[in-house]
């Protein structure tokens, strides 16, 4: 199992200059070969393309300080590219499962940057690594590589932080868990509501995204190519930074308690593509995460030997009673508490959600049939409204 560990690392200012020689002549050979791509009739393969806008554009004058930096982040831009149109490919043909994909595009100067090395290109030489033509950087080593890396990417993200991000080989790791399983109910008043009674809460992004705002207004005020307008830009991908910083670190500490603490974790397949659609509710299932999470959940119980298991979004699992199957149909937003006319149990509507993801992932579900009853929505929920 292949697993990424990402380091921040200060370099210095001879350092910068060379990091941004390499970004720009990784993303130039980038951009030819895209170039060549699509003035073509048939797509060239990688090693004509590498031929082309590496070994013969080193000739040229044009292109002759391309030889200035190490050849390998270059091939491995080529290389990209061709994974690039791979995807593509493989979308359209309906191979590739999610979101369609786009035709690649041409990398621009102002988003972020990377270069990556291979083996030969780099070394971990003490506390520093050595890039090839850069020299010897020294990352902040908040934890140790497990394995040797097999591959490193130097990034420069749009408020200039520098990272190293390194491909390691990783084992499953053997943990005990306390409960045999668990259901998770995402919303966005609370992140999560656990089936065992725990609730998780955001954090609160009102006050960055305000800020984001007032600098974004101050952005389309100012004049194109200005330098006033870069500091503003990178003022503003500075405090998308933070807002993103600040999800993901709630969102790994909440996905690693989960998946440690239990040995079947079950969620619901959500249309959120669908719900952005909601003008008034867009920002805020946004800024939540529900996929990232999703992700980090799949991922870590691989890593721990957990059972991951995501029902259908079309099971009624708000609208049917975690306790006798009873099925009231479909409730407003606004209505938080449900009193069951089946049982006469008042249930709280995200915490009787979570209990029905366990029930219908763990294969306990109701036998829907023998407590269904021909009835309307509206006489068969008591709402109970604080």
């Amino acid at each position: 199992m292949k697993a990424r560990y990402q380091y921040r690392f200060y370099p210095t200012d001879q350092q910068q200059q060379g990091l941004a020689q390499l970004f720009g002549c990784v993303r130039v050979v980038y951009n030819d070969a895209l170039a060549i791509c699509k003035q073509s009739e048939k797509k060239p393969k990688s090693a004509e393309l590498q031929k082309i806008v590496i070994t013969q554009a080193k000739k040229t004058e044009a292109r002759a300080w391309l030889s200035e930096v190490s050849n390998i982040p270059l091939q491995q831009s080529v290389a990209d590219l061709e994974i690039a149109f791979k995807n593509f490919f493989n979308s359209c043909k309906s191979k590739r499962k999610g979101k369609k994909v786009g035709y690649p595009k041409f990398k621009k100067r102002t988003n972020s940057q990377s270069a990556r090395f291979r083996i030969g290109g780099f070394s971990i030489k003490d506390e520093g690594v050595y890039l090839a033509k850069i020299g010897v950087v020294k990352p902040i080593w908040s934890r140790e590589l497990p394995t040797a890396p097999s591959s490193v990417t130097v990034i420069k993200d749009c408020a200039n932080r520098y990272f190293l991000s390194f491909v390691v080989e990783v084992e499953p790791v053997s943990i005990n868990a306390k409960n045999q399983s668990v259901g998770v109910d995402l919303g966005i008043k609370t992140f999560a509501v656990v089936s065992n009674g725990e609730k998780a809460f955001s954090p609160c992004y009102k006050l960055l995204d305000l800020k984001v705002r007032k600098l974004q207004r101050k952005l389309a005020r100012q004049q194109k190519d200005s330098s006033r307008r870069h500091k503003t830009r990178i003022q503003i991908a500075r405090t998308h930074n933070k807002i993103a910083d600040t999800r993901k670190d709630f969102l790994h500490k909440l996905s690693t308690k989960i998946v440690s603490e239990n040995q079947t974790i079950v969620l619901e397949d959500l249309n959120v593509s669908g719900m952005v659609k909601n003008r008034k509710l867009a920002r805020a299932i946004s800024q939540q995460g529900w996929r990232d999470f999703r992700v980090l959940v799949e991922a870590k119980s691989e890593k721990y030997g957990r059972k991951f298991v995501v029902i259908s979004r079309w099971e009624p699992t708000s609208q049917t009673c975690s306790s006798c199957g009873y099925k009231w149909g479909k409730i407003d937003l606004l209505i938080r508490s449900v009193l069951c006319l089946g049982c006469g149990t008042e249930h709280d509507r995200d915490e009787n959600a979570s209990i029905n993801i366990e029930m219908v992932g763990t294969g306990h579900r109701h036998d829907l049939k023998c407590t269904s009853r021909q009835s309307k929505t509206t006489s068969v929920a008591s709402v109970n409204e604080a």
